[in-house]
């Protein structure tokens, strides 16, 4: 058996430079139990690391209503009433978990936040030494469909039609919250700046010297090299892959990226970066197009113009959107 996984970037940020009266501050926290990289370009430094100090807040905030590992949290208590009654939550969470199941029906269900629930049969520890049965495979995902969420716009209520349902943000969660501290840090006029929540990034305005933000999209199957350089525009970045954590079982890979319909894990693509408007939103895709695969991928990214992707297949090949263009 052989196990790895690694702590890295998908997405590593390239040199910056000061010119000028602009300052940049840098800051790496822990957040939703991720690692967040916070940059902020402004006039001066005790500016710039006000500003960091607020993005962290809202992240924080953030955190504390939909983390369900929190207990108090909103999203807690709507796990802990799976099957016994409706829990009112605030609008901001009522309205991402409508965005979040708007993103399974979408995807016919290769996204899904109820996706919580599922049994850990598969294990990405180093601890696993046989292919879990077809049986304990199939119970694995008895509780997860997100068919079985019930939204009620008028109360802001949300319940779990079964008894141990639970949703979970732990995907799109983290490029939401880049997407709302990017949100508040330019209405507090700050003009350039890049929020990476492991991976879900999320970039604004330009580096000090007048160039743009520039990434890499790392090698899966050499991840100290980069398979594309790409500068960005003020936009999004994810990338979902296997080759952070994945296990090797009778000399077969298997991806920690788990289909929640059929409970297996995900093959074909071994790497997915999706370019766009919204980190939210491109984290469900990124995730979502990993299970669907090339073909399904492809297919339902095209219907989206303002979204691109590229993709690495197990094999080594890349694939690319039509609508990507770098």
């Amino acid at each position: 058996m052989k196990f790895k996984n690694t702590i890295l970037m998908s997405l590593i940020l390239f040199s910056f430079c000061c010119t000028g009266q602009e300052v940049m501050r840098k800051r790496t926290t822990l957040l939703m139990g991720s690692r967040f990289d916070i940059t902020i370009v402004a006039q001066d430094s005790l500016t710039a690391e006000t500003r960091i100090n607020e993005t962290i807040a809202e992240i924080t905030r953030i955190e504390n209503l939909i983390s369900d590992w929190k207990s108090d949290s909103q999203v807690s208590e709507v796990n802990q009433n799976a099957g016994i009654r409706a829990v009112k939550v605030d609008k901001e969470v009522f309205d991402l978990t409508k965005r979040a199941i708007a993103i399974s029906k979408m995807t016919n269900g290769a996204f899904d936040i109820s996706f919580a629930a599922m049994e850990k049969v598969w294990k990405f520890d180093g601890s696993m030494t046989e292919i879990p049965t077809p049986e304990q495979i199939k119970k694995s995902v008895e509780k997860v469909g997100y068919k079985n969420i019930v939204l009620d716009s008028i109360q802001s209520t949300i319940f779990l039609q079964l008894p141990g349902m639970k949703i979970g943000f732990g995907s799109i969660g983290k490029g939401y919250a880049a997407d709302k501290a990017r949100e508040v840090m330019e209405a507090k006029g700050i003009k350039a700046g890049i929020v990476n929540a492991s991976g879900d990034l999320t970039t604004w305005g330009k580096q000090p010297n007048g160039k743009a933000w520039t990434i890499g999209i790392t090698n899966p199957f050499d991840t100290e090299k980069f398979v594309k350089i790409v500068p960005l525009k003020s936009e999004a970045v994810t990338t979902s892959g296997d080759y952070e954590k994945f296990v090797e079982l009778n000399g077969k890979r298997y991806s920690h990226i788990i289909n929640p319909i059929t409970g297996y894990p995900a093959t074909g693509l071994v790497s997915v970066t999706v370019f766009g408007p919204s980190a939210e939103m491109a984290n469900g895709f990124s995730t979502s197009l990993i299970v669907l695969g090339k073909e399904s991928g492809l297919q339902l990214i095209n219907q989206y113009p303002e979204y691109s992707c590229m993709m690495i297949t197990d094999k080594g090949k890349i694939f690319k959107s039509k609508k990507f263009k770098r």
